[in-house]
């Protein structure tokens, strides 16, 4: 890329892709205007979704990955004994598909958990483009890490003996990721159940409220339904930081 080539701002990056499909690619990376019109170039489909309908199911061949321009996505595997399992849970604006990516097929499903519009990116397309732009290169380097952080955090807590220390993690993740998206992180509304919930954290559903009941006793949240407020955003952290210490006080 020469050096006279003008770099976009973010105020015009957030117009064209920021608030749509490429915001994890293309606003941290400083991408030209050329590049950028390659970028949404990429994007061949946006479609809209209800609320239990599937982007793609276990075993499809991996042709694209998609990202939410709206709304929210699990993604589900079956257990040893048939049960559905939920392995994650997907943010308007984070990469959905990245499962397929070794072995080429999926290896769960993914599934809306709500009204939702995605944006479709061909593999193919994804893959041509990315070898002509370094700095989307790097980004899906980026992109590719944060989720294997996002599988190693869930058997951490997976890992947890209490309860109430998986609900914990839980929220306090929760709000670092919309906060890396640019959202609303201290007061925002759970786009999934009680019982999803506690699929992924490997809980009984009246486990999760109690869980959920102790920390607003706590005064670190504040929950009504699904709506969530987190009270003290420096306990939380630290309570998360420190789970030794955690592990400790909570016998």
């Amino acid at each position: 890329m020469s050096s006279d080539t003008p770099l976009l701002d973010l105020a015009r990056l957030r117009k064209s892709c920021g608030q749509c499909s490429l915001q994890q690619l293309c606003l941290p990376a400083g991408i030209s205007g050329s590049d950028l019109d390659r970028l949404d170039d990429l994007v061949k489909k946006r479609r809209p979704l209800e609320r239990g309908d599937r982007l793609f199911r276990t075993g499809s061949s991996l042709s694209a990955l998609f990202v939410a321009r709206v709304g929210s996505f699990k993604t589900v595997a079956m257990n040893e004994d048939g049960d559905e399992q939920i392995m994650g849970f997907h943010l308007p604006g984070e990469l959905i598909g990245l499962d397929a990516l070794g072995s080429g097929s999926h290896r769960c499903e993914a599934e809306a958990l709500e009204g939702a519009e995605v944006c479709e990116i061909p593999m193919q397309d994804l893959e041509r483009v990315a070898q002509q732009v370094p700095g989307l290169q790097h980004q899906l380097l980026r992109i590719i890490g944060k989720s294997m952080e996002l599988d190693q955090d869930h058997l951490a807590m997976l890992g947890r003996r209490h309860a109430s220390e998986r609900v914990l993690l839980f929220v306090h993740g929760l709000s670092e990721r919309l906060q890396s998206l640019g959202r609303l992180h201290d007061q925002f509304t759970l786009p999934m159940s009680r019982e999803e919930i506690a699929s992924y954290l490997g809980l009984v559903i009246e486990t999760v409220s109690r869980s959920f009941t102790k920390l607003q006793e706590d005064g670190v949240i504040s929950i009504r339904g699904r709506q969530l407020k987190i009270l003290d955003p420096h306990r939380l952290s630290e309570a998360a930081h420190a789970p030794e210490q955690m592990r400790a006080g909570s016998r």
